[in-house]
């Protein structure tokens, strides 16, 4: 691959940014980084406990002070967290420091893939779907600002969709 660029992640929770983000770190031989673990490990806890602490806002605080240094790391692929495209400041760091890839995952399909987490504050509700579908609505526009290439996920295998990536990536 001969594009050096960042590659970042973006998408709702369930999109598969981590297993992707790995297979993509491996295949091109990057460090992989996930902005959420990398907030865990610094804090020392868990997302649902600094909300709980800290409440949303205090977390997306976090989450831009996390993103901004990760996006200035060379040659690097970072999963972002669902929500992090909702601040500007974040969208501009992730436009114009790397690659940035969306993916675009069906709600139905989103429901399915958290229906056993127990680790995403947002899902701490009744109606999944609901949420999961106002989410979207939301962060889809948001999503496609700021990405160079959207993908659907769903159909293909991880492996399927990581060479199609790969492949778009070096078309740039």
């Amino acid at each position: 691959m001969s594009n050096t660029k960042s590659i970042f992640l973006v998408g709702p929770m369930g999109a598969g940014k981590t297993t992707l983000g790995k297979r993509l770190a491996k295949a091109l031989r990057r460090e992989f980084l996930d902005s959420d673990h990398v907030i865990e490990e610094r804090t020392g806890v868990d997302i649902p406990y600094i909300f709980e602490k800290e409440g949303e806002e205090g977390f997306r605080k976090r989450e831009a002070a996390t993103i901004d240094e990760l996006t200035q790391l060379p040659e690097v692929v970072l999963a972002t967290g669902g929500g992090a495209v909702r601040r500007e400041e974040n969208r501009r760091n992730l436009i114009n420091r790397g690659i940035v890839v969306y993916l675009e995952t069906p709600v139905e399909l989103q429901v399915s893939r958290t229906s056993r987490c127990e680790n995403r504050p947002l899902l701490a509700v009744e109606d999944r779907y609901a949420k999961l579908a106002e989410l979207y609505e939301k962060r889809h526009p948001l999503y496609q600002e700021v990405a160079d290439i959207t993908v659907r996920t769903g159909k293909e295998s991880a492996a399927a969709l990581c060479k199609r990536i790969l492949a778009e990536v070096d078309a740039l």
